[in-house]
């Protein structure tokens, strides 16, 4: 019963945080419903591809959420282990990323400057949240473990995997 109640939260919170930033504003505001997809436009394609990658890797991300740290993507009901394996094992945040690459996905398929710049504003705010608010709540919460975890993955970007452990 406990992972069906948490599989029905992480289902609830992944549509009302990433689908409202990556789904429903992009779609009921930037006009994604009045685009013609044409199979020639090479932006179009790789909007496209990005876009499927993008929701697929959020949903890696949201389901490793819930069975390696037992909770959801919100922050009203995180993660009670630190997560550190899949995707995770790579970069500190490849759910912002996942949603990075849905917009700017959707971005090349509308071929829409308004939404880059609603993808840019997003990720502005996102990466200030996550220095202000979501490292210093998991360095509280996980203490060194956490801070090894940062020294040893990029918060955006991989890091070089150091010789020190081989």
């Amino acid at each position: 019963m406990k992972n069906v109640w948490l599989a029905v939260r992480s289902i609830t919170w992944a549509l009302l945080l990433p689908g409202l930033v990556a789904f429903y504003v992009p779609w009921r505001f930037f006009g994604l419903t009045q685009v013609g997809f044409s199979p020639e436009a090479p932006f179009q394609i790789v909007g496209f591809v990005m876009f499927i990658a993008g929701v697929a890797l959020l949903v890696a991300c949201i389901r490793e959420f819930a069975r390696s740290g037992k909770g959801t993507l919100s922050p009203a009901d995180p993660p009670k282990e630190l997560v550190v394996q899949g995707l995770y094992r790579y970069v500190r945040n490849p759910m912002y990323l996942a949603v990075s690459l849905i917009l700017l996905g959707e971005h090349l398929i509308a071929h829409s400057m308004p939404l880059f710049i609603y993808w840019a504003i997003w990720f502005t705010i996102t990466n200030l949240f996550v220095i202000f608010h979501e490292e210093p709540s998991l360095r509280r919460q996980f203490g060194e473990s956490y801070e090894r975890y940062t020294r040893e993955v990029g918060r955006w970007i991989p890091k070089k995997p150091s010789s020190a452990g081989r």
